[in-house]
């Protein structure tokens, strides 16, 4: 985005109130919620709209079904998107309802510009129209003669007056404008679903009804008071309406739209009808229009019936809302259709967010501490990290183009690029070594450039998780801000000495689903019972093995070798209730990493310092995926396990025995 480019509108479609909201209500809304964020971090002046459509045919009916009027009905459903998005803390600036009375003035000056423009006329329409989706459809169109093409459910033939839109004048201009502008429809494998639906030739579009009340009267200058609008015109005018257009339009200043987030199955009216409007309107066109796909549940497609349908907010309550965030603008590719599980959720809260993100801020909290009284200096990085720093400013550089292309996985998989070498940087200089030398400036230059790539990261990532990203911050000493965001990331600066604070671990390993629905926790159930059944048979067979055990002679015990080990380094092993990897000196070259079972006795800052009895000459294997070369001694009876050490601290690699 050009750095001109001051003012950024952003929407998401504006929800329909015939349903409470559920996870792709959920989805769009974070992903607008996002990039207005970030828009705002980087200094735009930003404008986000989200709101509810409300009119209709549906809507007139759902309401009697339930004895209210309308406008109760209507009232009611609003107020729960509306208090969602405020309980998910989205930063809208504007929340609109089209039975607001300037989108309604709005609508009707809208109409009275087009009517007058020539591109509306009354006339008759007889056509098949699906009560549902508030859609005319023609006869090649339906399944079997009957059926709506999108939701299945029968049509019914409706005959009346009239006034349409001419939507055929327009063909030649909607692609051109697809032509000119090849971003204009996101993903662009949309574009060509796009272009071969207009290319297959345009019909004009009914847009009154007379059939039902319920909806925006057309301007009193055309003395048609039977008539109300086609739902689909009044909701897609909110865009503009929202910003004072046919009213009070000095918010028009924000207009054409950045990006209008929608879901794929209202591409076609966003792509097609939207820009034809404006063109007739003599209003420009939006830069982007970006259509997200569908959420399935566990593989399955969600549905009340089956009791599998996601609720964003019992989510986001059990596993934490910036943790729901993080999944759903992560796991999947924008455009393409995305499974929810709660397996899936908590690998990413483990891996990406507990072992990528928050171990690495505890390693440097954990080293800064011991060796420097928590005090960082970012004097010597460049001196001794130049490369490392070079390539996660280089990554810093490129994620940007993702986000405001709309992918926002993409974005995310780059920015922990940067965490990936702040790790490699750690275990290939080994500040705990450097100690040892006496190199502490060195020490301190692996640990300030670590600091350095959390907190640009924290800033990079602050509109997807913007209370734990405060939180990093705080500890790093810095506070996210549009002037660090220049500085740490445009004027790639370093942080200043600082003293980092000691936090609690900001991502608490999950081992279980915390939400299940009832096929869900049948699941799980067997699942354990295979589990519980494999550790029994397990345990047999060990007992069976050492009932058979042969006494050895002196000999065969030296052909073992045992050796005290210093461990430096330890974190826990991601998906494993026991194991524990560390990294253990055994005065060789370089520490060993070793992998051990004992977690349920003992946690990482317990070892950390201090020496353990290895088994040195173990054949290497892997646990989990995980090269382990050595065993760790302990005993262990009914009372739990304890680590066999030396007596005195030995240098590492003194043999035993």
């Amino acid at each position: 985005m050009s750095e001109k480019c001051k003012k950024v509108y952003i929407t998401t479609p504006i929800y329909y109130v015939n349903d409470v909201p559920h996870i792709g209500h959920a989805y769009t809304t974070i992903i607008a919620d996002t990039l207005a964020r970030y828009s705002r971090l980087v200094g735009y002046d930003v404008f986000f709209l989200t709101g509810t459509d409300e009119h209709g045919q549906k809507i007139e009916q759902a309401a009697k079904a339930r004895g209210k009027t309308p406008q109760e009905y209507a009232d009611e459903i609003s107020a729960r998107f509306k208090n969602l998005w405020d309980e998910f803390e989205i930063s809208y600036d504007k929340f609109i309802r089209t039975t607001d009375e300037n989108h309604m003035k709005g609508v009707q000056k809208a109409f009275e510009i087009m009517y007058d423009n020539g591109d509306i006329y009354k006339d008759v329409y007889r056509g098949h129209y699906c009560v549902s989706c508030e859609t005319f459809f023609t006869d090649t169109q339906l399944i079997d003669e009957e059926f709506c093409p999108d939701c299945g459910k029968s049509t019914t033939i409706v005959e009346e007056e009239s006034y349409f839109f001419r939507l055929s004048n327009y063909e030649t201009k909607l692609l051109e404008w697809y032509e000119s502008a090849p971003e204009c429809i996101l993903p662009k494998s949309k574009r060509n679903e796009v272009i071969n639906f207009v290319k297959n030739g345009l019909e004009d579009l009914s847009i009154t009804r007379t059939s039902f009340d319920w909806g925006v009267k057309l301007p009193e200058k055309l003395g048609d008071p039977k008539h109300v609008m086609y739902v689909w015109l009044d909701a897609l005018m909110n865009y503009v309406t929202a910003l004072g257009y046919g009213t009070d339009e000095a918010k028009m200043a924000y207009w054409p739209a950045k990006i209008h987030l929608i879901g794929k199955d209202i591409l076609r009216f966003h792509a097609i009808y939207w820009p034809a409007f404006l063109m007739s309107l003599g209003l420009e066109l939006p830069h982007h229009v970006a259509a997200h796909g569908w959420w399935t549940r566990n593989g399955e497609k969600m549905s009340k019936s089956k009791g599998n349908v996601v609720d964003p907010k019992e989510i986001a309550d059990a596993y934490g809302l910036e943790n729901f965030r993080y999944f759903m603008l992560r796991e999947v590719p924008f455009g393409q259709d995305g499974d929810f599980s709660q397996r899936a959720l908590i690998d990413r809260i483990n891996s990406d967010l507990g072992n990528d993100l928050g171990n690495l801020l505890n390693r440097i909290i954990g080293m800064s501490g011991k060796y420097f009284d928590y005090n960082i200096d970012s004097g010597g990085v460049k001196t001794y990290h130049a490369e490392e720093l070079a390539e996660a400013e280089a990554v810093f550089a490129r994620v940007e183009p993702y986000l405001y292309e709309v992918q926002t996985n993409r974005y995310l998989e780059e920015l922990w690029k940067s965490l990936r070498i702040a790790n490699k940087a750690i275990d290939t200089a080994m500040p705990w070594a450097k100690m040892k030398e006496g190199k502490k400036e060195e020490a301190m230059a692996t640990i300030a450039l670590v600091a350095n790539i959390l907190a640009k990261t924290a800033v990079l990532l602050h509109p997807f998780m913007p209370k734990t990203t405060d939180t990093i911050a705080k500890a790093l000493g810095f506070v996210i801000s549009t002037e660090n965001y220049r500085k740490l990331v445009k004027e790639q600066a370093l942080l200043e000495a600082f003293t980092i604070e000691k936090i609690p671990p900001l991502f608490p390993r999950i081992e279980e689903p915390l939400v299940a629905t009832p096929q869900e926790k049948r699941d799980e159930t067997a699942k354990a019972e295979e589990k519980k059944a494999a550790a029994k048979k397990e345990k047999e067979q060990t007992s069976k093995e050492a009932s058979g055990a042969n006494l050895i002679t002196i000999d065969q015990f030296f052909q073992t070798q045992l050796k005290v080990g210093t461990v430096v380094e330890a974190e826990e092993v991601p998906k494993s209730k026991k194991l524990l990897k560390l990294r253990v000196d055994l005065g060789e070259e370089k520490p060993r990493q070793i992998v051990a079972g004992i977690k349920e006795w003992y946690g990482p800052a317990d070892l950390v310092g201090t020496q353990v009895c290895v088994v040195a000459n173990l054949k290497p294997a892997k646990l989990m995926g995980l090269l382990s070369e050595g065993m760790i001694l302990a005993a262990k009876d009914d009372e739990g396990l304890c680590l066999i050490r030396p007596e005195k601290p030995k240098k590492p690699g003194s043999s035993i025995g």
